[in-house]
């Protein structure tokens, strides 16, 4: 679009105090937009905390907002945050599952409670820093991978539906990070160096297990090898640990009998929770067969076109954020689940994550892994 095309039309930028979403409005602002900047507080048990950033990211945002020249609003999403994402984070880890709150994130309050708010303030489109890409294709609305693949975050954002996305612009689509850096030095924007956030979702980064620990109790129990249910340890809680763990078992001086290539004894790996007799399941060696799976099933299904995908039809997925897209074919789906086969086995696939599906750069949804 020409920025006479944009001229007069607003939208909406959200605006965390990083240099991906400072780019992103400027961007905008350079095509003709007219940017009205968003800041959502989402967290606030622990506003003093050293690992709360809140209060500094909203100082980068005024920094950035002055510098482009553009207003600010700032709205709390603290209770939303509360009610639609963390209970429901807490809750599954509870049960012995490993939620991604980054999804619950964008779907729940990003890209939800934002897009309200956006629209009560008279916006046409939102807009976000995310690396990934909206495109319209034959009367739908697709997501894409962002041309750098090395920071793509469709897979945080699987969950988007048609209403979402037509209202959605992503202007880091085509960009790599180095050059979103370099476009914000030459922009004299402050926040050009600044550190990416990879911490929880909203709540920063902060040491996990004591995290967790003030929300769930500690229960302790065994920690069994899988291969010969010998005891070799003590755990404080199956909800503080999840599959394909290797720190933090503190039973590295265990001896399993198996060494590896240089005759050192291989690492331990978290490979099974028994929750009804809070066990702690652990084998040696980071290819042991417990830890690789070629079958999942996935339940909490989201289609991004709204319609489900094929079955037996060459597919790619992926069952955590950092991991190469894997070849795989849907066996079986309805409204409720679906089977889903790898041609090789993946490694720790872990239950509360997410399994989503690609063809090609086209993210089509996924689900959660039961």
């Amino acid at each position: 679009m020409s920025v006479n095309e944009n001229k007069g039309r607003t939208v909406v930028v959200g605006l965390s105090g990083g240099v991906d979403s400072a780019v992103a409005a400027m961007r905008l602002k350079e095509q003709g937009w007219n940017v009205l900047g968003l800041f959502m507080k989402n967290w606030e048990d622990d506003d003093s905390d050293e690992y709360c950033s809140s209060r500094q990211d909203l100082i980068d945002v005024m920094s950035i907002a002055d510098r482009l020249g553009i207003e600010v609003d700032v709205v709390n999403f603290s209770k939303e945050y509360k009610e639609r994402v963390f209970a429901g984070f807490l809750s599954e880890y509870q049960a012995g599952r490993t939620p991604n709150p980054d999804v619950l994130c964008n779907s729940e309050i990003k890209f939800r409670a934002f897009l309200e708010h956006a629209m009560e303030m008279g916006a046409e489109k939102i807009a976000t820093g995310h690396y990934a890409g909206v495109r319209e294709f034959a009367g739908k609305f697709q997501l894409l991978k962002a041309e750098d693949g090395t920071k793509d975050q469709s897979y945080f954002l699987y969950r988007l539906n048609q209403q979402q996305l037509s209202m959605t612009l992503f202007p880091l689509a085509g960009l790599y990070k180095r050059d979103v850096r370099k476009m914000a030095q030459e922009a004299h924007l402050h926040v050009a160096e600044k550190k990416d956030s990879t911490g929880i979702c909203f709540i920063g980064e902060r040491p996990f297990k004591e995290f967790l620990m003030r929300y769930l109790p500690q229960r302790q129990g065994e920690i069994r090898c899988l291969d010969n249910e010998k005891v070799i340890g003590e755990h404080d809680g199956l909800s503080y640990h999840t599959l394909g763990q290797r720190k933090g078992l503190h039973i590295g001086g265990m001896k399993g009998g198996k060494t590896g290539a240089d005759g050192d004894h291989d690492a331990w790996f978290v490979a099974r929770k028994d929750m009804a007799n809070n066990v702690l399941y652990v084998v040696q060696g980071h290819d042991h067969p417990a830890l690789l799976v070629d079958e999942l099933k996935a339940e909490q299904l989201s289609w991004v076109s709204g319609e489900m995908p094929h079955t037996h039809w060459v597919y790619a997925a992926k069952t955590r954020y950092r991991q190469a897209d894997s070849p795989c074919e849907i066996e079986r789906v309805d409204a409720r689940s679906c089977q889903i086969r790898f041609a090789e086995p993946q490694w720790a696939v872990t239950p509360g994550q997410s399994v989503v599906v690609y063809e090609s750069r086209v993210c089509l949804g996924g689900g959660v892994i039961a």
